[in-house]
């Protein structure tokens, strides 16, 4: 029997999909001259802080986006301020460090039209060692070490949603109720799209707590669980349509491949830097959220729209 012939797509939006990658090289797009780069005065005593939290925040994205060193940011900063035309002066390198570990980044995004689906996973970043190279070549070290990077991104949208960055201790399942609460109460979440590492009796709860669907495969050696909440009888069932109809079949029919989008996202994430600069772990915090600002502005400056082509 013939396999049958892979699927082609085309983009039907190519040119406004294009003029959004134009436009992600645009430098213009980080420097409104309305914006307020400096700080305005707090009314407390002692010093008042020269550079606002949007100018930290921007150098902060900048030095994402082209991956440089803290003081390289000041330099560049300096000479785009410069070519822009504007009076305004850049932080220093210190300044910029010392902001990082307390700043609050904000994150934009855009809201779905219709109803929220949100697609979870995991991946882990280094912030210690060497690169993968020199550990295939001379073997591994004791001081390579990883925190866990966990988003959740809107499917329609494609924008990041949720983010959470945790050592590497901490399950996957651990996280997904602080995801969750990133996401305002006032908005519906239709459905929540994770891997097997979440078919636990919490994480089916807190996604029930929302008035979500979970679309979580059972895990390979599942067993049903024998409480009778409406969660794990939902489950049950699920493990039973599995074992009768397989798993390939279940994924398509419940639309679980979906679920590449974040891994695709994930790997957007990794293209700004495997690894981790910052030592500290709020100044980390804050690092990432910096790259998925840079990743969300991107997405909403136009996102391609494909269909199978015939």
């Amino acid at each position: 029997m013939n396999k049958p012939a892979p699927r082609t797509y085309r983009t039907t939006n190519w040119p406004s999909y294009n003029r959004a990658l134009i436009n992600r090289g645009n430098i213009s797009i980080w420097f409104d001259p309305k914006t307020q780069w400096y700080a305005q005065p707090q009314g407390k005593q002692g010093r008042n802080q020269t550079y606002s939290d949007i100018a930290i925040q921007c150098c902060l994205m900048i030095k994402s986006l082209f991956r440089l060193s803290l003081r390289m940011v000041t330099g560049f900063v300096q000479s785009l301020i410069k070519l822009c035309g504007l009076d305004w002066t850049a932080p220093d390198y210190s300044t910029i460090c010392r902001r990082q570990k307390h700043i609050d980044i904000v994150i934009s995004y855009q809201k779905s039209s219709d109803e929220l689906h949100l697609l979870v996973d995991s991946t882990g970043l280094k912030f210690l060692g060497e690169g993968e190279w020199k550990r295939k070549k001379h073997g591994s070290e004791y001081r390579r070490q990883w925190h866990k990077l966990h988003i959740a991104i809107d499917a329609e949208t494609l924008q990041i949603r949720a983010v959470q960055l945790t050592t590497n201790n901490v399950s996957d399942s651990q996280v997904l109720s602080d995801l969750l609460d990133q996401i305002p109460l006032d908005e519906q979440i239709d459905s929540v799209y994770t891997d097997g590492a979440y078919d636990t009796k919490r994480c089916r709860q807190v996604i029930a707590d929302r008035q979500a669907h979970a679309v979580i495969p059972p895990r390979k050696n599942a067993r049903p669980w024998k409480d009778i909440k409406s969660h794990s009888q939902e489950r049950n069932e699920l493990l039973r349509i599995v074992k009768r109809l397989g798993r390939t079949l279940w994924k398509k029919w419940s639309g679980y491949h979906r679920r590449s989008l974040v891994e695709t996202k994930m790997h957007c994430i990794k293209l700004l830097g495997d690894k981790l600069s910052a030592k500290n772990f709020n100044n980390q915090v804050n690092e990432i959220h910096a790259r998925v600002a840079v990743l969300n502005k991107f997405t909403e400056l136009g996102q391609p729209h494909t269909q199978v082509a015939t």
